[in-house]
Protein backbone atom coordinates (compact mmCIF):
# COMPACT_ATOMS: atom_id res chain seq x y z
CA UNK A 1 0.00 0.00 0.00
CA UNK A 2 1.05 3.65 -0.33
CA UNK A 3 3.43 5.13 2.50
CA UNK A 4 2.41 1.54 4.22
CA UNK A 5 -0.99 2.33 6.51
CA UNK A 6 -0.03 5.67 6.28
CA UNK A 7 0.75 8.67 4.38
CA UNK A 8 2.87 10.09 6.90
CA UNK A 9 5.71 7.28 6.68
CA UNK A 10 8.01 5.92 4.23
CA UNK A 11 6.99 3.56 1.24
CA UNK A 12 7.24 -0.21 1.45
CA UNK A 13 8.13 -2.22 -1.78
CA UNK A 14 5.58 -4.71 -2.48
CA UNK A 15 6.19 -8.88 -3.30
CA UNK A 16 5.61 -8.04 -6.74
CA UNK A 17 8.16 -4.74 -7.17
CA UNK A 18 11.03 -7.11 -5.59
CA UNK A 19 10.61 -9.95 -7.85
CA UNK A 20 10.01 -7.94 -10.75
CA UNK A 21 12.08 -4.15 -10.22
CA UNK A 22 9.25 -1.54 -11.17
CA UNK A 23 10.85 0.91 -14.14
CA UNK A 24 12.38 4.46 -13.63
CA UNK A 25 10.14 7.21 -13.39
CA UNK A 26 8.59 8.27 -16.65
CA UNK A 27 10.42 11.02 -18.48
CA UNK A 28 7.22 13.23 -18.78
CA UNK A 29 6.50 13.55 -14.92
CA UNK A 30 7.30 16.86 -13.32
CA UNK A 31 8.24 18.64 -16.96
CA UNK A 32 4.97 20.29 -18.14
CA UNK A 33 4.64 24.08 -16.83
CA UNK A 34 4.14 24.79 -13.69
CA UNK A 35 5.61 21.60 -12.21
CA UNK A 36 3.64 19.49 -10.29
CA UNK A 37 -0.32 19.65 -11.25
CA UNK A 38 0.62 22.73 -13.14
CA UNK A 39 -0.19 26.97 -11.99
CA UNK A 40 -3.77 26.65 -12.60
CA UNK A 41 -4.35 23.45 -10.65
CA UNK A 42 -2.14 24.98 -7.58
CA UNK A 43 -4.40 28.50 -8.17
CA UNK A 44 -8.02 26.66 -8.03
CA UNK A 45 -6.73 24.48 -4.97
CA UNK A 46 -5.28 27.13 -2.74
CA UNK A 47 -8.44 29.81 -4.12
CA UNK A 48 -11.07 26.65 -3.02
CA UNK A 49 -9.24 26.92 0.16
CA UNK A 50 -9.23 30.18 1.41
CA UNK A 51 -12.71 31.47 0.38
CA UNK A 52 -15.78 30.39 2.00
CA UNK A 53 -17.12 29.57 5.46
CA UNK A 54 -13.90 27.97 8.01
CA UNK A 55 -15.96 24.87 8.50
CA UNK A 56 -16.21 24.06 4.64
CA UNK A 57 -12.61 25.10 3.62
CA UNK A 58 -11.00 21.68 3.54
CA UNK A 59 -13.60 19.65 1.99
CA UNK A 60 -14.18 22.41 -0.31
CA UNK A 61 -10.22 21.70 -1.45
CA UNK A 62 -11.00 17.98 -1.60
CA UNK A 63 -14.09 18.81 -4.16
CA UNK A 64 -11.93 21.25 -6.19
CA UNK A 65 -9.09 18.54 -6.23
CA UNK A 66 -10.97 15.86 -7.11
CA UNK A 67 -12.24 18.00 -10.06
CA UNK A 68 -8.92 18.43 -11.55
CA UNK A 69 -9.03 14.88 -11.22
CA UNK A 70 -11.50 14.28 -13.45
CA UNK A 71 -9.83 16.63 -16.26
CA UNK A 72 -7.04 15.03 -16.17
CA UNK A 73 -8.67 11.67 -16.53
CA UNK A 74 -10.64 13.23 -19.50
CA UNK A 75 -7.73 14.02 -21.07
CA UNK A 76 -6.07 10.82 -20.81
CA UNK A 77 -9.23 9.34 -22.21
CA UNK A 78 -9.61 11.19 -25.01
CA UNK A 79 -5.79 10.47 -25.78
CA UNK A 80 -6.09 6.75 -25.23
CA UNK A 81 -8.71 6.86 -27.76
CA UNK A 82 -6.42 8.85 -30.65
CA UNK A 83 -3.11 5.69 -29.39
CA UNK A 84 -5.94 3.21 -30.15
CA UNK A 85 -6.57 5.18 -33.77
CA UNK A 86 -2.90 6.01 -34.68
CA UNK A 87 -2.32 2.35 -33.54
CA UNK A 88 -4.29 0.81 -36.44
CA UNK A 89 -3.25 3.17 -38.74
CA UNK A 90 0.29 2.37 -37.98
CA UNK A 91 -0.45 -1.08 -38.40
CA UNK A 92 -1.80 -0.65 -41.90
CA UNK A 93 1.45 -0.50 -43.73
CA UNK A 94 2.70 -3.58 -41.96
CA UNK A 95 2.49 -7.44 -43.29
CA UNK A 96 -1.01 -9.23 -43.35
CA UNK A 97 -0.61 -10.32 -39.35
CA UNK A 98 0.74 -7.57 -38.11
CA UNK A 99 -1.78 -5.12 -39.75
CA UNK A 100 -4.39 -7.57 -38.43
CA UNK A 101 -3.33 -7.51 -34.87
CA UNK A 102 -2.58 -4.03 -34.37
CA UNK A 103 -6.06 -3.12 -36.17
CA UNK A 104 -7.91 -5.69 -33.00
CA UNK A 105 -5.37 -4.12 -30.52
CA UNK A 106 -6.60 -0.81 -31.53
CA UNK A 107 -10.38 -2.28 -30.63
CA UNK A 108 -9.42 -3.43 -27.42
CA UNK A 109 -7.88 0.27 -26.46
CA UNK A 110 -10.18 2.03 -27.59
CA UNK A 111 -12.40 0.18 -25.32
CA UNK A 112 -10.44 0.83 -22.70
CA UNK A 113 -10.96 4.52 -23.37
CA UNK A 114 -15.26 3.88 -23.62
CA UNK A 115 -14.51 2.57 -19.78
CA UNK A 116 -12.75 5.63 -19.23
CA UNK A 117 -15.88 7.29 -19.81
CA UNK A 118 -17.71 5.13 -18.30
CA UNK A 119 -15.60 5.49 -14.93
CA UNK A 120 -15.20 9.34 -15.11
CA UNK A 121 -19.04 9.45 -15.24
CA UNK A 122 -19.55 7.28 -12.00
CA UNK A 123 -16.11 9.01 -10.32
CA UNK A 124 -18.56 12.22 -10.73
CA UNK A 125 -20.83 10.56 -8.56
CA UNK A 126 -18.75 10.01 -6.07
CA UNK A 127 -17.28 13.97 -6.01
CA UNK A 128 -20.80 15.13 -5.96
CA UNK A 129 -21.91 13.42 -2.86
CA UNK A 130 -18.48 15.19 -1.42
CA UNK A 131 -19.73 18.44 -2.80
CA UNK A 132 -23.42 18.14 -0.67
CA UNK A 133 -21.38 17.51 1.96
CA UNK A 134 -19.63 20.68 2.09
CA UNK A 135 -23.09 22.05 1.57
CA UNK A 136 -24.39 21.21 4.01
CA UNK A 137 -21.53 22.31 6.14
CA UNK A 138 -21.41 25.71 4.51
CA UNK A 139 -25.06 26.17 6.12
CA UNK A 140 -23.75 25.05 9.71
CA UNK A 141 -21.50 27.46 9.87
CA UNK A 142 -24.05 30.43 10.09
CA UNK A 143 -25.68 28.99 13.58
CA UNK A 144 -22.20 28.64 14.84
CA UNK A 145 -21.27 31.73 14.16
CA UNK A 146 -24.46 33.24 15.42
CA UNK A 147 -24.08 31.34 18.57
CA UNK A 148 -20.68 32.61 19.01
CA UNK A 149 -21.92 36.35 18.55
CA UNK A 150 -24.92 36.26 20.76
CA UNK A 151 -22.15 34.66 23.30
CA UNK A 152 -19.93 37.77 22.49
CA UNK A 153 -22.06 40.27 22.95
CA UNK A 154 -23.31 38.57 26.61
CA UNK A 155 -19.67 38.69 27.88
CA UNK A 156 -19.06 42.20 26.26
CA UNK A 157 -21.92 43.32 28.22
CA UNK A 158 -21.26 42.09 31.04
CA UNK A 159 -18.18 43.64 31.46
CA UNK A 160 -19.10 46.84 29.66
CA UNK A 161 -22.70 47.22 31.25
CA UNK A 162 -23.12 44.63 34.08
CA UNK A 163 -26.04 46.58 35.52
CA UNK A 164 -28.08 46.10 32.35
CA UNK A 165 -29.77 43.11 33.66
CA UNK A 166 -32.77 43.21 31.42
CA UNK A 167 -30.77 43.02 28.07
CA UNK A 168 -28.18 40.21 29.32
CA UNK A 169 -31.47 38.31 30.14
CA UNK A 170 -32.77 38.66 26.25
CA UNK A 171 -29.82 37.88 25.19
CA UNK A 172 -29.17 34.77 26.94
CA UNK A 173 -32.46 33.80 26.15
CA UNK A 174 -31.34 34.29 22.46
CA UNK A 175 -28.20 32.17 22.92
CA UNK A 176 -29.99 29.26 24.80
CA UNK A 177 -32.76 29.70 21.07
CA UNK A 178 -28.72 29.82 19.02
CA UNK A 179 -27.68 26.54 21.33
CA UNK A 180 -30.73 24.54 20.63
CA UNK A 181 -30.21 24.89 17.11
CA UNK A 182 -26.88 24.69 16.60
CA UNK A 183 -27.16 21.25 18.48
CA UNK A 184 -29.76 19.81 15.90
CA UNK A 185 -27.61 21.23 12.98
CA UNK A 186 -24.51 20.00 14.21
CA UNK A 187 -26.64 16.61 15.48
CA UNK A 188 -27.90 16.58 11.86
CA UNK A 189 -24.61 17.11 10.51
CA UNK A 190 -22.89 14.24 11.61
CA UNK A 191 -25.41 11.94 10.86
CA UNK A 192 -25.42 13.51 7.10
CA UNK A 193 -22.07 13.27 6.76
CA UNK A 194 -21.56 9.38 7.93
CA UNK A 195 -24.24 8.60 5.55
CA UNK A 196 -23.04 10.56 2.34
CA UNK A 197 -19.50 9.60 2.68
CA UNK A 198 -20.63 5.67 2.81
CA UNK A 199 -22.54 6.55 -0.28
CA UNK A 200 -19.64 8.77 -1.76
CA UNK A 201 -17.11 6.11 -1.13
CA UNK A 202 -19.42 3.34 -2.02
CA UNK A 203 -19.79 4.66 -5.80
CA UNK A 204 -16.34 5.50 -5.88
CA UNK A 205 -15.08 1.73 -4.94
CA UNK A 206 -17.69 -0.11 -7.11
CA UNK A 207 -16.88 1.75 -10.33
CA UNK A 208 -13.36 1.07 -9.76
CA UNK A 209 -13.97 -2.65 -9.26
CA UNK A 210 -16.37 -2.84 -12.72
CA UNK A 211 -13.09 -0.46 -14.63
CA UNK A 212 -10.39 -2.59 -12.74
CA UNK A 213 -11.27 -5.47 -13.55
CA UNK A 214 -12.95 -5.04 -17.31
CA UNK A 215 -9.64 -3.40 -18.22
CA UNK A 216 -8.20 -6.94 -16.39
CA UNK A 217 -10.51 -8.64 -19.15
CA UNK A 218 -9.40 -6.62 -22.34
CA UNK A 219 -5.82 -7.24 -20.96
CA UNK A 220 -6.03 -10.96 -21.52
CA UNK A 221 -7.67 -11.11 -24.67
CA UNK A 222 -5.08 -8.44 -25.65
CA UNK A 223 -2.41 -11.08 -24.64
CA UNK A 224 -4.07 -13.86 -26.40
CA UNK A 225 -4.58 -11.47 -30.06
CA UNK A 226 -0.60 -11.33 -29.19
CA UNK A 227 -0.59 -15.27 -29.16
CA UNK A 228 -1.55 -15.39 -32.80
CA UNK A 229 1.19 -12.64 -34.23
CA UNK A 230 4.40 -15.45 -35.03
CA UNK A 231 7.62 -13.72 -33.98
CA UNK A 232 9.59 -16.11 -34.60
CA UNK A 233 13.16 -15.04 -36.30
CA UNK A 234 13.17 -15.86 -40.22
CA UNK A 235 16.92 -15.26 -42.17
CA UNK A 236 17.36 -12.99 -45.36
CA UNK A 237 15.32 -13.96 -48.39
CA UNK A 238 12.85 -16.23 -46.08
CA UNK A 239 9.56 -15.79 -46.42
CA UNK A 240 7.06 -16.20 -43.50
CA UNK A 241 4.29 -18.73 -43.45
CA UNK A 242 0.92 -16.72 -44.56
CA UNK A 243 -1.18 -15.51 -41.60
CA UNK A 244 -4.43 -17.36 -41.39
CA UNK A 245 -5.54 -15.93 -37.82
CA UNK A 246 -8.17 -13.75 -39.50
CA UNK A 247 -11.36 -15.54 -37.53
CA UNK A 248 -9.50 -16.25 -34.45
CA UNK A 249 -8.84 -12.57 -33.81
CA UNK A 250 -12.44 -12.04 -35.01
CA UNK A 251 -14.02 -14.47 -32.33
CA UNK A 252 -11.54 -13.11 -29.65
CA UNK A 253 -13.18 -9.49 -30.24
CA UNK A 254 -16.66 -11.37 -29.71
CA UNK A 255 -15.68 -13.26 -26.75
CA UNK A 256 -14.32 -9.74 -24.77
CA UNK A 257 -17.02 -8.09 -25.91
CA UNK A 258 -19.24 -10.49 -24.37
CA UNK A 259 -17.68 -10.62 -21.63
CA UNK A 260 -17.85 -7.51 -20.73
CA UNK A 261 -21.45 -7.34 -21.33
CA UNK A 262 -22.16 -10.14 -19.05
CA UNK A 263 -19.89 -8.83 -16.02
CA UNK A 264 -21.58 -7.46 -12.96
CA UNK A 265 -20.65 -6.61 -9.63
CA UNK A 266 -21.97 -10.00 -8.38
CA UNK A 267 -19.44 -11.96 -10.22
CA UNK A 268 -15.72 -9.99 -9.80
CA UNK A 269 -12.99 -12.12 -9.19
CA UNK A 270 -11.12 -9.94 -7.09
CA UNK A 271 -12.62 -10.56 -3.17
CA UNK A 272 -10.63 -9.06 -0.05
CA UNK A 273 -9.17 -11.02 2.34
CA UNK A 274 -9.86 -9.36 5.54
CA UNK A 275 -7.75 -10.58 8.94
CA UNK A 276 -9.96 -9.21 11.06
CA UNK A 277 -12.66 -11.86 10.40
CA UNK A 278 -10.71 -14.65 11.29
CA UNK A 279 -9.85 -13.13 14.11
CA UNK A 280 -13.46 -12.17 15.07
CA UNK A 281 -14.25 -16.10 14.16
CA UNK A 282 -11.98 -17.12 16.75
CA UNK A 283 -13.13 -14.70 19.06
CA UNK A 284 -16.48 -15.98 18.49
CA UNK A 285 -15.88 -19.50 19.23
CA UNK A 286 -13.73 -19.19 22.03
CA UNK A 287 -16.76 -17.03 23.85
CA UNK A 288 -18.81 -19.71 22.71
CA UNK A 289 -16.57 -22.62 24.39
CA UNK A 290 -16.44 -20.09 27.36
CA UNK A 291 -20.22 -19.76 27.70
CA UNK A 292 -20.58 -23.60 26.98
CA UNK A 293 -17.84 -24.64 29.94
CA UNK A 294 -19.91 -22.10 32.33
CA UNK A 295 -23.40 -24.02 31.60
CA UNK A 296 -21.75 -27.27 32.18
CA UNK A 297 -20.09 -25.74 35.23
CA UNK A 298 -23.42 -24.55 36.76
CA UNK A 299 -24.95 -27.63 35.53
CA UNK A 300 -22.99 -29.92 37.28
CA UNK A 301 -23.12 -27.21 40.42
CA UNK A 302 -26.91 -27.88 40.07
CA UNK A 303 -26.65 -31.82 40.28
CA UNK A 304 -24.21 -31.92 43.26
CA UNK A 305 -27.30 -29.26 44.86
CA UNK A 306 -29.70 -31.77 44.12
CA UNK A 307 -27.50 -34.10 45.29
CA UNK A 308 -26.77 -32.74 48.99
CA UNK A 309 -30.60 -32.05 49.34
CA UNK A 310 -31.40 -35.66 48.70
CA UNK A 311 -28.56 -36.45 51.26
CA UNK A 312 -30.25 -33.99 53.68
CA UNK A 313 -33.76 -35.41 53.18
CA UNK A 314 -32.44 -39.14 53.53
CA UNK A 315 -30.51 -37.79 57.06
CA UNK A 316 -34.04 -35.77 58.42
CA UNK A 317 -35.85 -39.59 57.20
CA UNK A 318 -32.88 -41.16 59.76
CA UNK A 319 -33.34 -39.32 62.22
CA UNK A 320 -37.42 -39.26 62.33
CA UNK A 321 -36.63 -43.56 62.32
CA UNK A 322 -34.39 -43.26 65.12
CA UNK A 323 -36.63 -40.77 67.11
CA UNK A 324 -39.64 -43.69 66.61
CA UNK A 325 -37.54 -46.31 67.87
CA UNK A 326 -36.49 -44.63 71.07
CA UNK A 327 -40.19 -43.59 71.84
CA UNK A 328 -41.45 -46.95 71.57
CA UNK A 329 -38.38 -47.94 73.65
CA UNK A 330 -39.45 -45.42 76.41
CA UNK A 331 -43.45 -46.60 76.67
CA UNK A 332 -42.15 -50.25 77.01
CA UNK A 333 -40.04 -48.96 79.97
CA UNK A 334 -42.54 -47.23 81.33
CA UNK A 335 -44.79 -50.07 80.97
CA UNK A 336 -42.63 -52.51 82.80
Amino acid sequence: MHKTYSLRNARVPTQSQLQNPPPPPATTKGKFFGGKGGLAFNFRKNYAGAMGPQLARKLAQLVKIEKNVLRAMEIASMERRQAAQQLSLWGLENDDDVSDITDKLGVLIYEMSELDDQFIDRYDQYRLTLKSIRDIENSIQGSRDRKEKIDDKIAYLKYKDPNNIQKIEILEQELVRAEAESLVAEAQLSNITRSKMKAAFSYQFDSMIEHSEKVALIAGYGKALLELLDDSPVTPGETRPAYDGYEASKQIIIDAEHALNEWTLDTAQVRPNLSIREYQEETDSSDEDLDNRRINNQTVQENEWIDDEDDDSRIIEQDDDDQEVQNVANNIEQSL
